[in-house]
C-alpha cells in the first residue's frame, strides 16, 4: 500500500509539474546563435539538375529558450535555393524556436539553370544566404554552388505521358523488349570537349551512323542511362595520352551525372557502354569508365574474323555488377585496367575470342560479399526454361598480364562438355589459392600443363599502390617487375601512362618508374 500511495505521488507531481510548463516562454534571440558552419558548400552541379541534400545545424547555446523572429533566404522567393527548417520547406519562415541548449537543423538544396544568368563561360558561382533576424541581431550563413553548362540528351515525352524507347528485339513470345533512350541525330554524332554531356536514357546510335568522341570529352549519364549500339552501328572513342598522369586532361572520362563528393566513388550509377550483336569496328582509346552497373557489354559479333571491339589504354573501375563483358564476341585488348566490380571484373561468357595483353584485372571489392572471381570464362549459357546454349571459346589469349584480387581464387573457367573450349596463360601472374585442394584434379588448373600455361606467378602479392582507390600502379620493388615476354612488350612498346616497357617489361598495364 505504501508502495503504491508513493508511485501516485510522483505522478501527481509531474503532472503538476508538467501544467506549470504548458506555455514555455522563449525570449527573442539577441544574435547569439552559433553554426555547425559559417559557409555551406554545395559543390558542383549540372544546371537544371538538383543537388544533394546539404544540412546545417543551428545551434542555441544559452540557457534561454529563445524564438528567432525570421529566417529566410537573401534572395526571397527568387532564390534558386530551397529550405527545410526543423520539417517545414520554404524560403521564408517565422517564430523558429529552439529550446535552452538545444539545436536545429536546416536541409538546404539548390536547382539552378545557367541560362538565367550572363555568362560567358561554362561554369559560375551562384550563392545566396541564409539571413537570422534583422537589424543589429542578423546573423548570416553563405551559400555557394559552383554551376556547370552541359549538352544535355534525352529520349522526347510525349502528349500522352510516355517515353521515347529504343527496340531491342522481340522475344519468342511476340513481346518487345525495348529500354528508355532515342537514337542520335546525325548533327549529335561527334562529342567534343567544349562542354561536357549529360544523357538521360540510352542514346542510340543506328546502323551504319557512327558515334565519334573526341579526346578530353566528359560524358555523365543519369541513373539507368547508357549508350546503345545497335546493329550495324559503330562507336569510336578517340581518347589521348595525359602529360599527368593524376590529372586525366585528355582521356575520354564516363561517369555518373552526380558531381558531389560523397558520389564519387559510389558504384552503379548508371547503365553501361553496350555494344548489341551486329555493331562493328568499335575502337577505344584512353576511355576511363566509372561507376557503372556494368562497365561495357560487347554483346556479339559483327560475324567477321575482325575484333568487333578493340580496346587500349583505358580502365574500368567500380562497378556494381560487372567490368567488361564479353558475350559470343571477339575482343582484342591491350593495356586495359579493370579493378573493382561487385561481381566479375572480366567475364568472358558464351565462347569467343578473346585476346589480352599487358592487362591488369584485380578485383579488391569490399562494398559486399563477392561469390565470383575477377576473371570468369565460360562458352555457355542457361535460358529461362533451363535449356542450355552452348558455343565454342575459339581462343581466350592473356599474356604479360595479371589476375589478382581479395579473394582466394580469382580465376575460373567453366567449359560445357561437346564444345571447343582454347584458352592460354603466358608470363602473367594469377591468384589461385586452392587452400582445400578442390581442384587438384581438374587439368583446366594444372598450371605446370604448358600447354594452358607458360612462365605463370602463383599466387604472389603485387603491392598496387592503392587497390581500393583504383590505383593500380606499381612500383620498382613490384613482383611483376621484369617479368614479362619480351616479344609481347614490342607489341606494346608503350604502357598506359606512355612509359617504354621494352626493355625489361613488367606483367600489366604499368611499368613500374
Amino acid at each position: 500500500m505504501k508502495k503504491s500511495f508513493t508511485v501516485i505521488l510522483l505522478l501527481g507531481l509531474l503532472v503538476l509539474w508538467s501544467s506549470c510548463r504548458n506555455d514555455f516562454e522563449f525570449e527573442p534571440s539577441s544574435g547569439n546563435l552559433t553554426f555547425s558552419r559559417d559557409t555551406v558548400f554545395l559543390d558542383t552541379v549540372f544546371t537544371n539538375i538538383g543537388s544533394s541534400t546539404f544540412t546545417l545545424k543551428v545551434f542555441n547555446r544559452s540557457n534561454d529558450d529563445i524564438s528567432i523572429p525570421t529566417v529566410r533566404l537573401g534572395q526571397g522567393e527568387d532564390s534558386r535555393y530551397r529550405l527545410n527548417v526543423d520539417g517545414i520547406a520554404g524560403k521564408e519562415f517565422e517564430n523558429i524556436e529552439i529550446f535552452a541548449r538545444d539545436s536545429i537543423f536546416i536541409f538546404i538544396e539548390t536547382t539552378v539553370d545557367i541560362q538565367d544568368f550572363v555568362t560567358d563561360q561554362n561554369q559560375f558561382i551562384y550563392t545566396d544566404v541564409i539571413e537570422f533576424d534583422t537589424g543589429s541581431n542578423q546573423q548570416d550563413v553563405q551559400l555557394v554552388t559552383l554551376v556547370q553548362d552541359a549538352i544535355f540528351l534525352f529520349p522526347q515525352r510525349f502528349d500522352d505521358g510516355m517515353t521515347e524507347t529504343i527496340l531491342l528485339g522481340i522475344d519468342g513470345q511476340g513481346n518487345e523488349n525495348r529500354i528508355e533512350g532515342f537514337f542520335l541525330e546525325d548533327d549529335e554524332l561527334n562529342f567534343t570537349n567544349e562542354k561536357p554531356y549529360v544523357i538521360f536514357g540510352y542514346a542510340g546510335v543506328g546502323s551504319g551512323q557512327t558515334l565519334n568522341i573526341e579526346a578530353g570529352t566528359r560524358v555523365h549519364f543519369h541513373e539507368n542511362s547508357g549508350i546503345y549500339v545497335t546493329d550495324g552501328g559503330t562507336l569510336q572513342i578517340n581518347g589521348e595520352l595525359s602529360t599527368d598522369q593524376d590529372v586525366l586532361e585528355n582521356e575520354v572520362i564516363f561517369e555518373g551525372d552526380r558531381l558531389e563528393p560523397e558520389f564519387a566513388n559510389v558504384p552503379g550509377q548508371w547503365g553501361t557502354v553496350w555494344l548489341s550483336p551486329g555493331s562493328t569496328n568499335n575502337v577505344i582509346n584512353h576511355l576511363t569508365i566509372k561507376n557503372a552497373t556494368v562497365g561495357i557489354l560487347m554483346d556479339g559479333n559483327d560475324g567477321t574474323s575482325t575484333p568487333t571491339l578493340t580496346l587500349a589504354n583505358s580502365q574500368i573501375h567500380n562497378t556494381s555488377n560487372i567490368g567488361l563483358w564479353g558475350r559470343a564476341t571477339n575482343i582484342d585488348a591491350e593495356n586495359l585496367v579493370i579493378g573493382n566490380a561487385g561481381q566479375v571484373s572480366l567475364y568472358c561468357n558464351l565462347g569467343g575470342t578473346y585476346n589480352f595483353r599487358h592487362t591488369t584485372i584485380a578485383n579488391f571489392w569490399i562494398n559486399s560479399f563477392r561469390e565470383l572471381p575477377a576473371v570468369l570464362i565460360d562458352n555457355f549459357v542457361e535460358v529461362n526454361d533451363g535449356t542450355i546454349v552452348s558455343n565454342d571459346l575459339e581462343a581466350a589469349n592473356f599474356s604479360n598480364s595479371i589476375i589478382t584480387g581479395n579473394t582466394n581464387i580469382e580465376l575460373f573457367l567453366n567449359p560445357v562438355d561437346g564444345t571447343a573450349f582454347n584458352f592460354n596463360f603466358e608470363n602473367s601472374l594469377i591468384r589461385f589459392d586452392d587452400f582445400n585442394n578442390q581442384f587438384i584434379d581438374n587439368p583446366l588448373f594444372d598450371f605446370n600443363n604448358t600447354n594452358f600455361y607458360q612462365e605463370i606467378i602463383l599466387n604472389e602479392i603485387v603491392n598496387f599502390n592503392d587497390p581500393q582507390s583504383n590505383d593500380f600502379r606499381i612500383d620498382a620493388a613490384s613482383i611483376v617487375n621484369n617479368l614479362g615476354n619480351s616479344s609481347t612488350a614490342l607489341q606494346v612498346p608503350l604502357d598506359i601512362l606512355g612509359i617504354d616497357r621494352t626493355a625489361e617489361p613488367d606483367l600489366g598495364a604499368y611499368q613500374s618508374n
